[in-house]
């Protein structure tokens, strides 16, 4: 028997005071997340938050913006925070699955190739079972020798090496069509 939770990655009020913030992918981020998390919840499937804390700056406990975005209003089941960008290393969140007899992880968040990606990967290689649904992450384009890619790419980039390796890609739809 399978048993699902769901990983709200880093959907904290720090990404709004970064110089990177853009609106513009926010507004289907929030639809998509808030689907995902309200069917999760009508399933009784826990949602599990993770939040990035760093020693400064606006991931600092001190910033006051370690909290959630105002859209959410779940509840979770639990709250974790992580110092790297997998949501594992020295959380106790593994141990809380393995409490629970969770198997199948469904990755969402912030940001869609960094720490969602990360978590899958780490997830996937600790025996677990994992869909991300890229629709219900978000990200911002990025930068390197002069090449820029644009959220499409990354999203794509991430769902190419994530499928048919650490996870399955799903939409919001296909995910809770699966849970039912």
């Amino acid at each position: 028997m399978s048993r699902s939770a769901v990983l709200n990655i880093d959907t904290q009020c720090s990404f709004f005071h970064r110089d990177y913030w853009q609106e513009t992918d926010f507004p289907a981020f929030q639809q998509a997340l808030t689907r995902l998390l309200n069917g999760a919840q009508a399933r009784h499937i826990p949602v599990v938050d993770i939040f990035h804390v760093e020693g400064e700056g606006v991931f600092s406990h001190a910033s006051g913006y370690v909290k959630p975005m105002p859209f959410l209003t779940h509840t979770p089941a639990v709250t974790f925070e992580k110092h790297v960008h997998n949501a594992f290393t020295d959380t106790g969140l593994d141990r809380w699955l393995r409490q629970r007899d969770c198997n199948h992880l469904i990755i969402c968040g912030i940001r869609t190739e960094q720490c969602c990606e990360t978590t899958a990967r780490v997830a996937s290689d600790l025996g677990y079972r994992v869909t991300f649904v890229t629709e219900a992450t978000l990200t911002f384009p990025m930068t390197h020798q002069g090449i820029t890619l644009d959220v499409n790419a990354l999203r794509h980039r991430t769902e190419t090496v994530l499928a048919g390796r650490f996870a399955t890609p799903l939409t919001v739809s296909a995910c809770l069509e699966l849970l039912t």
